[in-house]
């Protein structure tokens, strides 16, 4: 049976988790060994995050839609209930997008929501 070489397989996944760990700091950039650490954990964090992002700009566009809706004398709360009761089927994304924009469109929203509410 003849022996197999692996230099070439070793030095292309080398290659590649290097190339990973471009742009950082001391050995985490030339070292295998220590960028193969950095690239994970860096992975680890990537996916993470990419959660948490969405968190965020949830967060975002509540308080962009909060501060629209309070200048027009009512809650976040109130409104979002309003919205629901109207019928109007857009979400925060759309709707803070709209407050920070288009604010005729979102004075409309927030009128249709106000009288849908009970009094």
């Amino acid at each position: 049976m003849p022996r197999i070489k692996r230099g070439v397989t070793t030095r292309q996944k080398h290659k590649r988790l290097l190339e990973q760990a471009k742009g950082y700091r001391g050995r985490r950039k030339n070292t295998i060994r220590v960028a193969r650490q950095a690239v994970e954990k860096a992975g680890q964090y990537a996916y993470r995050d990419r959660k948490t992002k969405k968190r965020n700009f949830r967060a975002l566009w509540i308080q962009r839609i909060n501060a629209a809706v309070r200048a027009e004398g009512l809650t976040y709360s109130q409104f979002m209930h309003g919205v629901k009761l109207a019928g109007i089927e857009l979400d925060r994304k759309v709707m803070a997008d709209l407050a920070m924009h288009e604010e005729a469109a979102f004075k409309s929203i927030i009128a249709q929501a106000k009288s849908a509410l009970p009094a």
